[in-house]
Order: structure tokens, then C-alpha cells, then sequence
């Protein structure tokens, strides 16, 4: 079983839910990212989505948009990121990691690097998973073969507008969990309908029989609490970048921690 897998058992033989915040890797200081991670784990994270920053992320909303722009400008690419896992796993060789983003950086790194370079240096550095937005579930049999190989799982994106020929797509290589956009739009829209999300799940379960997160629009301990009564896992991530933005550096991790706890509880409450 991957860690990602193991996570899921574990909190289903509990009768919780998973908790997945995301941030952009190097934001909003190129070297805060593995203290950051460590410190949303402290708070109640289960897995942790750490988002490879690329100029043109067609998903994300205004505010993952600057974190990435910002992260760029202080050199963070693929091979920093990839850092900042192996520096997390100094401290934490449990808690699974999933980066998250777009197909120009892996690929640009095999060039760099050669051929399978991202699956076998991802894999050393210790990540669990991957989302990679733009690629679709038909095209990917090969590479998520070569990322189980290795121990990690290829996470994909579902949306109120997917069809159930895409949602058996997705079943057929994803392996994980899967991620469903609770909304049509970007990352940070405030527009959850949580009973929209209660009508798809059902549908979504018919095809796919590994957990299902819910993301987008999520923002406060009411709607993950919400969410998490019918999802296995609530992600969270623009609020997260917004709270941390404007702070000094001392209190990046403070920030983000003291917003996941409440979190947590509500979870772990409904």
C-alpha cells in the first residue's frame, strides 16, 4: 500500500476525515516551505498537497496565480520543490505528499534531467502522489504504471461537469484518491453549494472506489465541516495562501497553523 492509502485506511478504521491543505511550494519565501509543511501537520493535516509553480495555471484563481508568480521570481522550480520534500522528510516520513500542477514543469524537468528523471527523483525525494491538471486520464496508463512502480499514486481532478464516460476514465488509473472540483471555476471562489456536492458524490461512487476529496470554495471550519459529513477528504488551500501572504516571515507557520486547527476540530467533530 502507498502512504496514501495507508492514510485513508487509518482515518476510515477511525471514523475521520482527511484533512489536505495545500500551499505553493516557495511562498511566500523561497526556504519556508518544509517548516511550513511541518507545521500544518502539527495543526491536524493528513496529507499535504504542495502545489510546483508554473506561470500559466489555467485552474487556479487570482490568489495561487500570485503565489506562483512570486515563487518563480525567487527561483523556486521543479528541482526546489523536490527539495523541500527531502527536507520534510527529515522530520516526518509519514505523512504523504501530493505535488500538484501542470505538465510544462514535469516534462521540462525529464528534459533537463532524461528520460523518467521526475518519477524516479519524486520517488527519492519522498512524494506519494501526483495531480497533474492538464493531463488527461486517456493518456495516462503509461506514466501512472511507472509512478505505482515506484510507490506513488496519479490523483486526478473531477467537476460537476465531468461525464460518467470521464468519471470511468479516471477510475481506470487513478489510483489514491480522487479530487473533485466542488464548482465550475478557479481555486478560490467563495460559490460552494455543498448540496450540489451531496447530489454528485453518489454519482462519482458508482464509478470510482477510492476516496473522493473535495476542494474549491472551501474556506472556513462551517464548509469543510459541511463537506466532510459526505466527502473522505476536504482540501483546502487558497484561504491558507491568503492568510499567509501579507506576514512576516516568523509568522508564516504560526498563521497557517492556527487556521487548521479549527479546521481539524470541526472535521473531527462531524
Amino acid at each position: 500500500m502507498s502512504r496514501i492509502e495507508t492514510t485513508f485506511a487509518a482515518l476510515q478504521a477511525q471514523g475521520r476525515k482527511a484533512l489536505i491543505p495545500y500551499v505553493t511550494a516557495g511562498f511566500p519565501f523561497a526556504d519556508i516551505t518544509p517548516a511550513l509543511m511541518l507545521g500544518m501537520v502539527e495543526a491536524g493535516a493528513d496529507i499535504i498537497e504542495l502545489g510546483v509553480p508554473f506561470s500559466d495555471p489555467m485552474a487556479d484563481g487570482p490568489v495561487i496565480q500570485r503565489a506562483g508568480e512570486k515563487a518563480l521570481a525567487l527561483g523556486v522550480g521543479m528541482a526546489q520543490v523536490l527539495q523541500h520534500v527531502r527536507e520534510f522528510r527529515k522530520r516526518n516520513d509519514s505523512t504523504p505528499v501530493v505535488l500538484m500542477g501542470y505538465a510544462n514543469p514535469v516534462e521540462r524537468y525529464d528534459q533537463l534531467h532524461g528520460a523518467g528523471a521526475f518519477v524516479r527523483d519524486a520517488a527519492a525525494a519522498g512524494v506519494d502522489g501526483v495531480l497533474i491538471v492538464d493531463y488527461p486520464p486517456e493518456e495516462c496508463a503509461e506514466f501512472a504504471a511507472q509512478l505505482r512502480a515506484q510507490g506513488m499514486d496519479l490523483i486526478f481532478l473531477l467537476a460537476p461537469t465531468s461525464t460518467e464516460q470521464r468519471m470511468q476514465q479516471v477510475a481506470a488509473v487513478a489510483s489514491g484518491y480522487v479530487y473533485y472540483v466542488s464548482l465550475k471555476g478557479v481555486t478560490g471562489s467563495s460559490a460552494l453549494d455543498t448540496g450540489a456536492v451531496e447530489q454528485m458524490l453518489p454519482r462519482i461512487r458508482e464509478h470510482v472506489h477510492i476516496p473522493v476529496g473535495v476542494g474549491f470554495g472551501i474556506r472556513d471550519a462551517a464548509s469543510a465541516q459541511a463537506i466532510g459529513r459526505v466527502a473522505d477528504a476536504v482540501v483546502i488551500g487558497s484561504r491558507i495562501i491568503e492568510l499567509i501572504e501579507p506576514q512576516p516571515y516568523e509568522k508564516v507557520v504560526p498563521v497557517a497553523r492556527d487556521f487548521l486547527r479549527p479546521i481539524r476540530k470541526a472535521l473531527d467533530a462531524a
